[in-house]
């Protein structure tokens, strides 16, 4: 009971910090006028995120404490850390070139592992909740949306301090919003994906090399991908970026997507084979098949119990709708952990059998 009640006040501490950090560096005007634009961005991000993870919806509390942590610890972290490399960088390479330091090493390793150490807390603590690559890509796209709104409110509170709303000769926080928020909104969500594939790999995973090597790969391209996009901002002109931007971020974000999309359709095949076998164990009722077997279906079912009956009934649908689908995942889960022993087991067989028999042909004797 008590590392929950802990857990929040560190998260308040941070945001406080946070909040008090930004109005004293750019003014309280400007941090609400950053509050307002980085929300835009920010929701549809989350909705995105909240239209992958429609076969199984994760717990709210828990995506409320991911974008949380992502907005308050994982940003105060990495603000200690990165203005340590600054200073460092500064000191040992030269005035101004400790800003590179932070931004091409420091923020991508510590952004990185602050946001994906969430992720692997679920996997740890709430492996039930953990049922592969979607929810890998959900807990840290969740974290990374809360980064990044932290972010976005700082980069645009400053521009709205230093320039206003922009100009002929200078850009202000509509421009910072179109390259943030229009053009970029979707890049720390990207990397912590990376981060999150790897981990939701290795939540399924029978191997204890790819348990390990999964989650440390995923890390790995996720921070390459960002100290790219780092570099290509700091250290490249217009063309850099935008060449970075439309042949390597634009791939690998629809190369995310229709990984994705194919998880998604595998989720639904899961459950589609799972649904007759219940049916046979009398768990759900044979005219309930094609109304689980589709999200249209899904949704039609809460849709006509809202209508009928009231919202109470629409959510207790819902919740009855993750409880099939979590018993599909768990069948299939528990099958394939029996696939692996009887596979290991026939193994053992081959080997002790083959062993028996040459012993036997060769005239072994006792020991």
């Amino acid at each position: 009971m008590l590392l929950p009640v802990f857990g929040l006040i560190v998260v308040a501490v941070c945001g406080l910090t946070l909040l008090a950090l930004a109005t004293v560096r750019v003014g309280l005007l400007a941090v609400a006028i950053g509050t307002a634009a980085a929300l835009i961005p920010v929701i549809v991000v989350v909705a995105a995120f909240l239209w992958v993870d429609r076969w199984e919806p994760e717990p709210a509390k828990l995506l409320l404490l991911a974008f949380a942590w992502g907005a308050c610890i994982a940003t105060v972290t990495a603000l200690l850390i990165n203005n340590t490399a600054e200073t460092v960088g500064d000191l040992l390479l030269g005035n101004g070139k400790g800003s590179k330091v932070s931004a091409l090493i420091s923020a991508p390793l510590v952004e990185e592992a602050a946001k994906g150490l969430f992720v692997l807390a679920v996997l740890w603590r709430r492996s039930e909740e953990f049922d592969g690559i979607i929810d890998g890509i959900v807990y840290a796209g969740f974290t990374a949306a809360g980064f990044a709104f932290t972010e976005n409110i700082y980069y645009f509170g400053r521009a709205f301090a230093e320039y206003g709303f922009g100009n002929g000769t200078s850009a202000g926080v509509i421009a910072a919003f179109v390259l943030r928020g229009v053009l970029s909104p979707f890049t720390h969500p990207l990397f912590a994906a990376l981060t999150g594939i790897g981990i939701g790999i290795a939540a399924g995973a029978a191997g204890r090399a790819i348990r390990i090597l999964a989650p440390l790969g995923g890390y790995l391209a996720a921070v390459c991908l960002h100290a790219l996009w780092n570099g290509a901002a700091t250290l490249g002109g217009a063309k850099t970026f935008l060449n970075v931007y439309f042949l390597i971020m634009v791939p690998m974000f629809i190369a995310v997507l229709l990984l994705v999309m194919f998880q998604r359709r595998r989720e639904q095949r899961i459950i589609e084979s799972a649904l007759p076998k219940m049916v046979q164990r009398q768990w759900i009722a044979a005219s309930e098949v094609e109304l689980l077997s589709s999200l249209t279906g899904r949704r039609t079912w809460r849709r006509q119990a809202r209508k009928e009956s009231g919202r109470r009934a629409a959510r207790a649908v819902a919740a009855y709708q993750a409880s099939v689908t979590q018993l599909a995942f768990l069948t299939r889960d528990r099958a394939r952990a029996i696939a692996a022993r009887e596979r290991e087991l026939l193994a053992m067989l081959h080997t002790s059998r083959a062993e028996a028999v040459r012993l036997a042909g060769g005239g072994g004797g006792a020991e």
